[in-house]
Order: structure tokens, then C-alpha cells, then sequence
């Protein structure tokens, strides 16, 4: 009986039920959006950081995990590190931010190839000339670019000379001692990458160039990309929380802006429930079973556009933001939308249960 009445009342309103819907479903699109972005983020840096093909990185002092001052260390290190029992290959990368998400790293081709395997190109090849940069397949596309197109960034003109799968190091790449006079930084690093002559002497080796280089952050690269989380970005994580913040308050309004509505629109209904014998117990079920609908609706449509978002970023910026569907989050945006709505409908609904029969019934 009392779910037909809410079935009842929803379909008696289609606008209000439609318009709460969808304000619960951005509510919960912005949670997993959000979370989305800053997933796929990271673990696109990670997986780029994989595919360096290198097991131990040394970073600038002071720098944290994912922000990096310009070329803080002096590039003497290479050839110091390089000289380390059991290191087969080391070599440092520059890395100038652009404008938005982009940044260009300066590297040093020969090396960087031997650690990695290479580039795989789609098209064109690697650069030859100190004009040429490479891109990524994401960025290509992002910014249409093709072999031999031009552009101007950090006040300098580059080609395209070749265009490579997303995976390795970086988006843009550069020759390194091109990007170090460009950026003022010669014979100076952002990041050193370091490829041991066996995995059974990584940590000997990661103990000692610790040892050599007290104050550097030193990590094998396992460990590098476990740090690369939501848990372990304090800023990001506050960030996300202040968002959720932001969507419980929104979901929360708007049901409570419904729910009183609805409340003032159904008094004489009201009035009619109590005069045939409804208790206050019953209103309130109504009134809650009738938010507890909207909020599911809400939270399956919240879902199904990230989708949508989902897509958008794919195409439009495909560079720039790579959003994962991260399911583990479905319950918790989901339940953070249905206790927001709950907590909107109490008041309406203490309103509705305190009401008298007579004065609803004669309420205009």
C-alpha cells in the first residue's frame, strides 16, 4: 500500500521527481568524476613511469611526488651514479610544466632508449635536429597535431618529427640540452633514472647510492609508483573530500527544497491519511520511502553519466585528463548521496508527521 502511494505521488509530479533525480545524479557524477580523474591521473604517471624500463629513480631534495622544481640537480650526477657498482645505465631528464596539465621533458635519446626499448612510432621517427619534438598519440590528437606541423611553446619553434605510443617517460619530448637552454638550467636535471645490471642487485644498489646521496628521495620505482595514490597525495585527498563536502550540502538542499515543497503542496493529502487513521510514523515512512526512491534513481543516473563524462574527456581532452571508472566508489557515492538526501527530508518530514488533521484538511 504505501509504496503505491509513493509510486503514486512521484508520477503525480513528474517535474519535481525529474529535477530531484538529476540534482542527486550530478551529485553524484561530480564524486566519481572527481575521483575518476584524479585515479586515472595518477596512474597514468605511474604507467609511464613503468615504461621508462628503469628500477631505481633519484629525485631533487625537497621535491615531492608528483611536482619537481625545473633542473635543480647538476647533471654531474649522471656520470657519478654511472660509475656505482652494478649500474648498467643512468640518465636524467628535464621536465618545464606548460600551460593547464602539459609539460615537455628534455632527454637524452641514445640512453633512454637502451633503458626502454625505444619509442614505438606511429608515425615519423625521432627527433634529428635541435627544431624536432615527439608526441605521444593522446597529445597528437588532442592538439591535431601531425609529421611536420610547427608550433611555438616556450618561446621557441618546434616540428613534429614523429608521433609514439602513449607509455614511455612523457607526452612531449625534446632533445635535453636543448630544454636545458631554453629553460636556464644547463648541465641541470630534474630526475635521474637508473637501470641495474641485474634485478638481484637493485637493492644493494638502491643501499648504496643512498649511502652516496644522503638527502636525495631514492626509490626503486615499485616503490615509487605505489606512492602514487590517492591516500598518499595529502593535497589531493583534501581536495576530494572538500568536493564530497560540496556535493552532500547541494543534494542536500535540493531534497530539502523538494521535500518542503512537496509537504506544503500535499497538506490536505496529508490531512486525509491522518482522518482515516495514518500515525505519524506512517507520514514519516511515506515522506522518507518517497526520498530513498529519488536518491536510488539519482545515484543509477549519477552513475551512467560519468559515462558520459567519461567520454567527453576522451575525446576532447584526451591528454590532458584521462578519467577511470573506479568501481569500488559506486557504494560510497552512492550511499553519500542517499544520506544527504535523508538528512534533507527530516525536517519536511517532522513537519508533515506534527500536522493536525483539521487544520490540514482545511489548509487552501
Amino acid at each position: 500500500m504505501i509504496n503505491k502511494l509513493v509510486l503514486a505521488n512521484l508520477g503525480h509530479r513528474p517535474v519535481r521527481t525529474i529535477l530531484s533525480v538529476l540534482a542527486i545524479a550530478v551529485e553524484v557524477t561530480m564524486i566519481l568524476t572527481l575521483v575518476g580523474v584524479s585515479y586515472g591521473t595518477l596512474d597514468g604517471t605511474a604507467r609511464r613511469a613503468r615504461g621508462v624500463g628503469a628500477d631505481i629513480m633519484i629525485r631533487p631534495p625537497g621535491s615531492s611526488i608528483l611536482g619537481l622544481s625545473t633542473a635543480p640537480m647538476t647533471e654531474a650526477l649522471v656520470g657519478l651514479v654511472a660509475r656505482q657498482p652494478h649500474v648498467a645505465i643512468a640518465t636524467g631528464t628535464v621536465i618545464q610544466p606548460l600551460s593547464g596539465f602539459d609539460s615537455i621533458t628534455g632527454l637524452d635519446l641514445d640512453p633512454f632508449s637502451k633503458m626502454s626499448g625505444g619509442f614505438h612510432f606511429l608515425q615519423g621517427g625521432p627527433f634529428q635536429t635541435d627544431q624536432d619534438m615527439i608526441a605521444d598519440e593522446y597529445y597528437a590528437r588532442e592538439k591535431q597535431l601531425h609529421v611536420g606541423d610547427k608550433l611555438q611553446m616556450i618561446a621557441h619553434g618546434w616540428r613534429v618529427a614523429g608521433v609514439f605510443e602513449s607509455g614511455k617517460l612523457a607526452r612531449i619530448c625534446v632533445r635535453l640540452p636543448v630544454l636545458q637552454e631554453l629553460t636556464g638550467n644547463p648541465h641541470h636535471l630534474s630526475q635521474i633514472y637508473v637501470k641495474a645490471d641485474s634485478p638481484d642487485h637493485i637493492q644493494e644498489l638502491l643501499s648504496g647510492l643512498r649511502q652516496k646521496l644522503p638527502g636525495y628521495p631514492i626509490y626503486t620505482m615499485e616503490e615509487f609508483t605505489s606512492l602514487l595514490s590517492i591516500n598518499s597525495v595529502g593535497l589531493l585527498r583534501n581536495f576530494i573530500g572538500v568536493v564530497i563536502g560540496v556535493a552532500v550540502i547541494v543534494g542536500f538542499i535540493v531534497v530539502f527544497m523538494a521535500m518542503y515543497t512537496a509537504v506544503l503542496e500535499r497538506t490536505r493529502e496529508i490531512g486525509i491519511l491522518k482522518a482515516v487513521g495514518a500515525s505519524s510514523s506512517f507520514i514519516l515512512s511515506l515522506l522518507f520511502r518517497e526520498t530513498l526512491l529519488l536518491s536510488i534513481l539519482g545515484t543509477v543516473t549519477g552513475i551512467l553519466l560519468t559515462y558520459v563524462t567519461q567520454w567527453l574527456m576522451q575525446h576532447a581532452a584526451p591528454a590532458s585528463l584521462t578519467q577511470e571508472t573506479v568501481y569500488s566508489w559506486w557504494p560510497i557515492a552512492g550511499d553519500i548521496a542517499i544520506a544527504g538526501a535523508l538528512l534533507g527530508a527530516i525536517v519536511p518530514g517532522i513537519k508533515a508527521a506534527r500536522q493536525e488533521a483539521t487544520e490540514a484538511l482545511s489548509y487552501e
